[in-house]
């Protein structure tokens, strides 16, 4: 693998390493100022202070701990995507979605990168709701 796939893949495993701690800081210091953030099945949120809000209403709603990441980087390091399985926690009922008592839940899930500079530019995070909602109902 060359140097720059090396570099995107460390990349990224320091992201999802700082996720699985709720590092937030960490988890931002991977991103680059302006990220666009594609919210599962969601809306496009850009930059460090839309990213910090949504980690916040993640933790508060959710205990999550990704595992079996496995990550894959193009030849020129650009672009990265990871595929893992979310192991989590529903700890607090989060807005539009059923009501929460502790219900835990197993998904796969996937995360699609934009790497500019050594930053995660972009992350797109994609995840079946319907059956995530199902094993929480």
């Amino acid at each position: 693998m060359s140097d720059v796939r090396e570099n995107t893949a460390a990349l990224i495993e320091r992201y999802y390493a700082a996720f699985n701690a709720m590092d937030i800081d960490a988890i931002l210091d991977c991103l680059t100022d302006d990220v666009a953030h594609d919210i599962n099945q969601g809306d496009r949120e850009t930059g460090k202070d839309a990213f910090r809000a949504f980690l916040g209403r993640m933790d508060h709603a959710y205990s999550e701990q990704l595992k079996d990441i496995v990550i894959m980087t193009s030849v020129d390091g650009t672009r990265a995507a990871a595929e893992f399985m979310v192991h989590g926690v529903y700890k607090v009922a989060d807005e539009g979605f059923p009501p929460a008592h502790g219900q835990s839940y197993v998904l796969p899930a996937g995360g699609f990168f934009d790497i500019v500079d050594g930053k995660i530019a972009r992350v797109s995070v994609y995840y079946n709701l319907t059956d995530w909602i199902a094993q929480v109902s």
